[in-house]
């Protein structure tokens, strides 16, 4: 009873320090303090830019632009102080638009925010459990691949605003667009197209010209002001309120969880997807050392939404364009962050009556340029001419993004991508005779000897006609797994039972653990035939075969001891220091129980000892 209470004390100490790591450190606040001007700054520079993403992302969410900007102050202030970067910025963002947009018809406003809770939850354990480090491990292609995808659902879903004619609800998007396109060509309006082509064009040259300068905002104030002083209609945004909502759960469905399980999963996924890799891109572009806290960065993610949707918010990530724009900024600290958030919060109360009357295409122009600008066509370029495997990776995950499922296509490029590596790495072992000394043939292996290759390798050995021994050079092995040991102990029997004596030479200490366990190891040790290097390998083959022509140690065929003039006898072998060792070890210096004074043979003849060729031999060898 006592060591079960041991065990959990220490469970629950260790726990604790897992989530003590987690929490915001002294750091932090002294990194706030070194250049709090700046940091301010760059924070209100964020904050305009971000004002026009967070309204367009709310309104193609099907939430509505209240529910952007409130994702933008609630989730951004939260990740601000709790995540695992001083550079990141937080809030609605493309790719969770577009797992959002079909949820919001599939199970209303409270289901999306029941969803987005458990993501929070689900964000929470993983960084807790210290998930984080794997999600570096998708493949580059992949991730391009998933962000052209993101970028033509983006465009693709302005469409319908940009023309004035609603999606029908029920419809993927390609197909909702495709029949607003049609419904449009048959009474034509061209005031949301005028609005939005202006607005995207504008805004894509000008961050070309001057990026430091908000064009996105500046484009979307100007188009209101047409629109309200001229005869030109088009739909707005509508009423916002004043103030955040109070905090209220009154939306949370519990019998709905189940069904919500899944949308659960793809909103945390896509969280952490976008917020490690928003992360790393960061830290890159401020150099000096820079490193964020992954783990960190999911719990601060989680936390953010969890509270956002009690305040009517949307599921949020980090965003790069906004990271991005806050490092360009000058950014150093988390305040530039909260800064952006609190800036956020005082126009959503000094201007949210101006806010309404923004025209709807206004802002799809603003969403249309942002997906223009997230397809980095050199970038996509570069993939395609480094391989032709990664433009395939490439291509297939930004058609399955677009057509299917976002998490789908991310398991698919991931798994073909995998498949590719196998492939590549594959291809790099090398199996080949490398020499042969009389009667002796020595094969080289170079590279993994893993599952992937043992067929290709198998018919390799297996037939080396006109050779009595065979010698296994195994110092370049990088690694072997089970189906490796196994080829290898089925490519001995073989050979053994063609009569054939098998020598293995170099076998690296972290591969005997593998060969152990399949019993090749052990074996061939027993009788001398693992050696340290090549020439102690043509070595004590040279005299294997000498006294078997003797008629000392005929040809076995079989693994165990030597068979020397009929009787059984296990072959000494003696470690560093000549002490004796356990025949399951692999010896460094082996010596053969070959006897050294003259034999007669058969008919009475003395027979010359071989003792100056083989010497002359093992000496070329070791040249």
């Amino acid at each position: 009873m006592s060591s079960m209470s041991t065990v959990v004390k220490t469970a629950a100490r260790a726990t604790s320090r897992g989530f003590r790591d987690l929490l915001p450190r002294r750091d932090d606040l002294l990194q706030v303090r070194r250049h709090p001007r700046r940091d301010l700054l760059a924070g209100v520079t964020v904050a305009i830019i971000a004002l026009p993403l967070a309204l367009g992302y709310g309104v193609a969410s099907g939430l509505g632009a209240a529910a952007g900007l409130t994702t933008a102050i609630v989730a951004g202030a939260i990740a601000a102080v709790f995540g695992g970067s001083n550079l990141q910025v937080s809030g609605p963002t493309g790719a969770m638009t577009v797992v959002l947009a079909p949820m919001v018809l599939s199970y209303g406003l409270g289901g999306v925010f029941t969803a987005c809770v458990m993501a929070g939850i689900i964000l929470i354990v993983l960084a807790a459990t210290g998930v984080a480090r794997y999600v570096r491990l998708i493949p580059a292609p992949v991730v391009e691949g998933f962000t052209a995808g993101i970028a033509a659902i983006i465009f693709v879903q302005q469409i319908p605003v940009m023309l004035g004619v609603p999606a029908p609800p029920d419809q993927k998007v390609l197909v909702g667009a495709w029949q607003s396109l049609r419904e449009f060509t048959a009474d034509p309006q061209w005031t949301g197209v005028l609005i939005a082509a202006a607005v995207a064009g504008v805004t894509l040259l000008g961050a070309h010209w001057r990026p430091k300068i908000p064009f996105s905002l500046l484009t979307i104030i100007g188009a209101t002001i047409v629109v309200e002083l001229t005869p030109i209609t088009a739909a707005e945004i509508g009423a916002l309120p004043a103030t955040l909502p109070a905090p209220s759960l009154d939306f949370l469905e519990l019998s709905a969880i189940p069904s919500l399980a899944w949308s659960a999963v793809t909103i945390a996924g896509i969280c952490a997807l976008e917020s490690l890799l928003s992360a790393t891109v960061a830290d890159r572009m401020r150099g000096k050392g820079e490193r964020h806290d992954s783990n960190r960065e999911l719990f601060g993610q989680g936390l953010s939404n969890m509270f956002a949707p009690l305040f009517g918010g949307m599921p949020a990530s980090a965003a790069i364009s906004r990271t991005a724009v806050n490092v360009r900024a000058g950014a150093g600290s988390r305040l530039a962050a909260f800064t952006h958030a609190a800036g956020l919060a005082v126009i959503a109360l000094a201007a949210a009556p101006l806010v309404a009357h923004i025209p709807l295409a206004a802002l799809a122009g603003v969403l249309i340029a942002t997906a223009v600008r997230m397809l980095e066509l050199g970038v996509l370029r570069t993939f395609g001419k480094v391989s032709r495997a990664d433009g395939i990776i490439m291509l297939v995950t930004a058609i399955l993004t677009l057509a299917h499922d976002l998490l789908a296509a991310i398991a698919v490029g991931v798994a073909v991508a995998g498949i590719s590596a196998i492939r590549q790495i594959a291809g790099a072992t090398r199996a080949e005779r490398v020499g042969h000394e009389g009667d002796i043939a020595t094969f080289r292996l170079d590279g993994p000897l893993f599952f992937a290759v043992t067929h290709r390798l198998l018919h390799t050995f297996t037939d080396p006609h006109g050779f009595s021994a065979v010698v296994f050079r195994c110092a370049k092995v990088s690694t072997i797994d089970s189906s490796g040991a196994l080829l290898l102990r089925d490519v001995i029997e073989t050979l053994e039972s063609a009569g054939k004596h098998v020598h293995l030479a170099g076998v690296r200490e972290d591969h005997q653990r593998a060969l152990t366990a399949v019993g090749v190891l052990p074996r061939l040790a027993a009788t001398g035939r693992v050696h340290p290097h090549t020439p102690a390998a043509l070595a004590a083959a040279r005299e294997q075969l000498a006294a078997a022509a003797l008629g000392c140690a005929p040809a076995r065929k079989g693994f165990g001891s030597a068979t020397i003039r009929g009787r059984r006898s296990a072959v000494p072998h003696k470690g560093a220091g000549g002490q004796r060792r356990s025949g399951t070890e692999v010896p460094t210096n082996f010596t053969h129980a070959v006897a050294r004074r003259p034999h007669s043979g058969r008919r009475g003849r003395p027979v010359e000892r071989p003792g100056t060729a083989t010497s002359a031999h093992a000496t070329s060898a070791r040249r």
